[in-house]
């Protein structure tokens, strides 16, 4: 079956009968150069038109009921890209921030930041603020942007907080397990994702939540993210859960 037709099957089945959605959508927002490439367009059109599809999914992906959507935004590489480009991108968070906020809050969505913080802005750190303060008081949909994000930089800083902890006699090494230091990542209160999409046919985490990843499903549409849309986000739903996951384990009587 087409991922179409799971999808259409999926959307047209009544709720009682739908397998369980995701409870966490993480989605690597790939592809947004080469969909300029494509229309012989600056970069930065494409980064434009990836904020709209941000829009667009972030409210279909709220309609559908889903707990937790983690949205890869910058990573801590992206840095190295040419200035111009990474001052569009911050201009781009900026007018993120004051034109959709509001609209988050409206929706009782609430916001998270992870990353390293060390070294951003005063400006951007104080975007990154407003976000959160505006709607941490919210119940529904907790929508995290991973901003100057990697996932080696997330386990680095675990790590030393708890090597920290050790000397000062604050724990010792016997109680490290891995509850521990999933307690000291960013994603801290967050469920593990269950699903994650990277958008332009690209099959890499690119250093995206490499610990949370261990037994997420994955989904590899083609389309760059600017043409992702509400029926590609229903067609990685459908295609999930037709899957049977299975953590380590066996299902019944066979298989490996």
């Amino acid at each position: 079956m087409t991922a179409t037709a799971q999808r259409n099957a999926f959307t047209n089945a009544c709720p009682d009968e739908k397998a369980v959605f995701p409870r966490h959508v993480a989605i690597i927002m790939d592809g947004n150069g080469r969909w300029a490439r494509e229309r012989n367009l600056p970069r930065t059109e494409g980064h434009r038109k990836g904020v709209e599809t941000l829009r667009k999914i972030v409210r279909h992906a709220a309609k559908r009921g889903i707990g937790f959507l983690t949205l890869y935004s910058f990573s801590s590489e992206n840095w190295t890209r040419p200035e111009a480009e990474v001052s569009f991108l911050m201009g781009l968070l900026q007018r993120f921030v004051q034109r959709d906020l509001a609209e988050l809050d409206r929706n009782n969505i609430k916001v998270r930041i992870i990353g390293e913080r060390d070294g951003l802005s005063p400006e951007i750190l104080s975007l990154l603020d407003e976000a959160e303060t505006v709607t941490c008081d919210n119940s529904g949909m907790v929508l995290t942007v991973a901003f100057n994000y990697g996932a080696r930089n997330e386990l680095t800083r675990a790590v030393k907080s708890i090597v920290e902890a050790v000397v000062r006699g604050e724990i010792s090494s016997e109680q490290v397990d891995e509850a521990m230091i999933a307690s000291r990542l960013d994603t801290v209160a967050l469920p593990d994702p269950d699903l994650i999409i990277r958008t332009s046919g690209e099959q890499r985490l690119s250093n995206f939540l490499l610990w949370q990843a261990a037994y997420a499903e994955f989904f590899f549409p083609s389309l760059n993210w600017p043409d992702f849309n509400e029926e590609a986000f229903d067609d990685a739903l459908a295609v999930f859960a037709g899957r049977e996951r299975r953590y380590g384990g066996l299902s019944g009587q066979a298989g490996g």
